[in-house]
C-alpha cells in the first residue's frame, strides 16, 4: 500500500472524521513525537524522515518563532540543549536571562535569531544521558521550518500535526505564530494541506482562534496535563476543563481532540506501577473527542514499574527498553484514538 493510500485510510478516518461519528471503530493512529525521537535528534528531518519510514501516520514538529516572523521546529524556544548555539562565539551576546510562561531560564531563544542566522546552527540529541546512541547525529542536521515539516509531510503522504508552543508569550514579543500557521497553510495548498493537518496547543486561546476561522478548516486539539493550566487563563485548572462540563465547553468551543498526559488514563501508584485505566476515555468519546495520549518513551526511565527490564543495579539500566510494546497494547485496550510515541516503529507494530 502507498503511504497516500494509507493517509486515506488512516487519518481520514482516524483524525479528520465528525464529531457525530464513532470513535470505537477507528483505527488508533501513530503520531511520531519530534519524528523517530527516539532514534535521531528531535526536530529534525531525519528524525521526520525516519518516522515516515518507520509507519507513522503524522510526524509532530513543535512550532517556536524567529524574530522576522518564521515558524521553525524546535521543542522549545531557548535551544541551549538542542543546538550548538552555546559552541558559537558569534553568538555568545545573545545568551540572556527570560520568563516564559512563569518560568525564569538562561539560555539562548528562536526570537533573538532571525531565520539565516538559526539555519547556521546545527541540531543536537536533546536528551544524550538516555540516549547516547543519538549522539552520533549531532551536527548533522540544520533547523528545520514548518514549511520545510509540512512539505515533507504532503510529498511523503502523511499527515502532521504542528504544536503551537508559547503563543501569549510570542504575541507579547510583537510576533504572531497564529497568523504564521494560517499563513504558511495557504502557501502550501489551503484547505488541502489543512486536510491531514491537526493543531494543538496547551493554551486555549490560539485553538479557539483557529476553530473559529471560516476559510480553514481543521481538526483543533487541546493539550492537558495531569497538573496546572492553560497559560492564557490562569483562572482555569485542566482538571476543570476535563469534567464532563469542561469537555462540552471546549467542544463548544470548536476543539475536537483531546491530547492529554498519559497518566490521566492509565495512572501510576506510589510506587510508580500501572492502575486500572481511568474512565477519562469513555467521557470523551461519549462527548465526540478524539483522544490522544503523550508520551509514549521505550526507556526504562518513562515506563511504569512493572514494564522496566534488565538489571537494576546497572548503571545503564534508566536507559534501557523495557517492555514498551506492553505499554502500547495497554493503551490501545483502553481505546484510545492514537498515541504520541518516540518510538514510531513500536507504536506501528503494537498495534498491528
Amino acid at each position: 500500500m502507498k503511504r497516500r493510500d494509507v493517509l486515506i485510510g488512516g487519518v481520514a478516518l482516524a483524525g479528520c472524521a465528525s464529531m457525530g461519528e464513532s470513535t470505537q471503530t477507528r483505527r488508533p493512529i501513530v503520531i511520531a513525537h519530534r519524528g523517530a525521537s527516539a532514534y535521531r535528534p528531535e526536530h529534525t528531518l531525519s528524525a521526520y524522515r525516519l518516522a515516515i519510514e518507520q509507519g507513522a501516520d503524522f510526524i509532530e514538529p513543535d512550532l517556536v518563532m524567529t524574530r522576522d516572523g518564521v515558524l521553525v521546529c524546535r521543542h522549545e524556544n531557548e535551544i541551549s540543549g538542542t543546538t550548538d548555539v552555546a559552541e558559537r562565539p558569534e553568538f555568545a551576546d545573545r545568551r540572556k536571562e527570560k520568563t516564559v510562561d512563569g518560568v525564569t531560564a538562561t539560555g539562548w531563544w528562536v526570537e533573538d535569531f532571525d531565520l539565516g542566522e538559526l539555519r547556521d546552527l546545527r541540531a543536537k540529541e536533546r536528551l544524550p544521558q538516555l540516549r547516547p546512541g543519538n549522539t552520533t547525529y549531532d551536527g548533522q542536521d540544520y533547523i528545520p521550518t514548518f514549511l520545510d515539516a509540512l512539505n515533507l509531510a504532503q510529498r511523503s503522504g502523511v499527515g502532521i500535526y504542528p504544536e503551537l508552543k508559547h503563543p501569549s508569550f510570542l504575541q507579547a514579543q510583537g510576533l504572531d505564530p497564529v497568523g504564521a500557521l494560517v499563513n504558511a497553510v495557504q502557501q502550501m495548498g489551503g484547505q488541502a494541506a489543512a486536510d491531514i493537518m491537526h493543531v494543538q496547543c496547551f493554551e486555549t486561546g490560539a485553538i479557539e482562534q483557529l476553530a473559529r476561522m471560516s476559510s480553514l478548516r481543521w481538526t483543533c486539539v487541546q493539550l492537558l496535563s495531569s497538573s496546572g493550566g492553560p497559560w492564557d487563563r490562569r483562572d482555569t485548572s485542566y482538571a476543570s476543563m476535563l469534567t464532563d462540563d469542561g469537555m462540552r465547553a471546549m467542544r463548544d468551543r470548536g476543539v475536537t481532540g483531546l491530547g492529554v498526559e498519559k497518566n490521566l488514563i492509565i495512572p501510576r501508584d506510589s510506587s510508580g506501577r500501572s492502575l486500572p485505566p481511568t474512565d477519562l476515555v469513555s467521557r470523551a468519546h461519549a462527548l465526540g473527542f478524539v483522544v490522544h495520549p503523550w508520551t509514549m518513551r521505550p526507556e526504562n526511565y518513562f515506563l511504569p514499574a512493572e514494564l522496566r527490564r534488565g538489571d537494576a543495579s546497572a548503571p545503564d539500566y534508566m536507559r534501557q527498553h523495557g517492555d514498551f510494546d506492553a505499554e502500547l497494547r495497554a493503551f490501545y485496550a483502553a481505546g484510545v484514538d492514537g498515541v504520541f510515541s518516540d518510538a514510531p516503529d513500536a507504536a506501528v507494530r503494537a498495534r498491528a
